[in-house]
């Protein structure tokens, strides 16, 4: 009983370390951000793609709502897997950073250091009595002096370089396919059928095009670009991943 009390301690105070060196509420955080549907960040020589499943949890629901990609600023795009909210907080501050970068030094800001920027907001709240981690991770991607970057943020406030990375529900199946069949030198093309078939790793091997959410940062153009569902549906087709259901609708019209 004495035991438990003393973890119930350690659980409520963020800025507690416990005896086996842990921080339990950033442990927490990133069980939330396992509960979000899973986001997908891709590095090729051709650009960046970010890709998301936008589960929609009602047909009531106008999946625009739905906010799992981001812009942050012309060069980069955020996606999320967590709490909406805690990522809303983070873009935010993520797009002011880069706005002031852009006014105080005529250029824009670096992936990079947009990221430690905002890596380390989400450090200050594993330090502050009074306050919680973010229960959110991002994927950070963009172009850096003519480089893609990739990049994801923890709940601890730790930066990680990727080529290719999962966050939120299925991250462990998600990223065993991408290890098995990630290119280094693939072109964007190659980056986005490899996003399409990871996420329908999670998907019993079918997509919806109104369940995905997609954005491409090629390096050529340097430029920020959500890829319209009319474009996915293609993909789909394609790669053929699209669900059943999906091409008898279409067969039928």
């Amino acid at each position: 009983m004495q035991g438990q009390s003393q973890q119930q301690a350690y659980d409520r105070g963020i800025t507690i370390f416990s005896p086996d060196g842990r921080l339990y509420q950033v442990e927490y955080a990133r069980e939330a951000v396992k509960r979000g549907t899973a986001s997908i960040g891709i590095r090729t020589a051709g650009g960046v793609v970010l890709a998301v499943d936008k589960r929609i949890r009602s047909p009531l629901m106008e999946r625009t709502s739905v906010e799992k990609i981001h812009k942050a600023d012309d060069h980069i795009g955020i996606a999320s897997a967590g709490h909406v909210a805690d990522a809303r907080q983070l873009i935010d501050f993520a797009r002011r950073n880069a706005q002031v970068n852009r006014l105080r030094y005529g250029e824009p800001i670096g992936v990079e250091t947009l990221t430690k920027d905002v890596t380390d907001h989400i450090q200050q709240y594993t330090q502050v009595g009074g306050a919680r981690p973010f229960g959110v991770a991002l994927i950070i991607g963009g172009i850096e002096d003519g480089e893609p970057r990739l990049y994801e943020t923890d709940p601890s406030g730790t930066p990680y370089e990727w080529k290719a990375l999962a966050v939120g529900a299925d991250r462990g199946d998600i990223e065993d396919y991408l290890e098995a069949n990630y290119e280094e030198g693939a072109d964007l093309e190659g980056g986005i059928e490899l996003a399409l078939r990871a996420l329908a790793e999670a998907n019993d091997g079918e997509l919806r095009p109104e369940s995905i959410g997609m954005a491409t940062i090629p390096t050529e153009t340097a430029t920020f670009t959500e890829v319209e569902d009319e474009e996915i549906d293609s993909h789909l087709t394609e790669f053929d991943l699209l669900a059943e259901d999906e091409e008898s609708e279409e067969s039928s019209e």
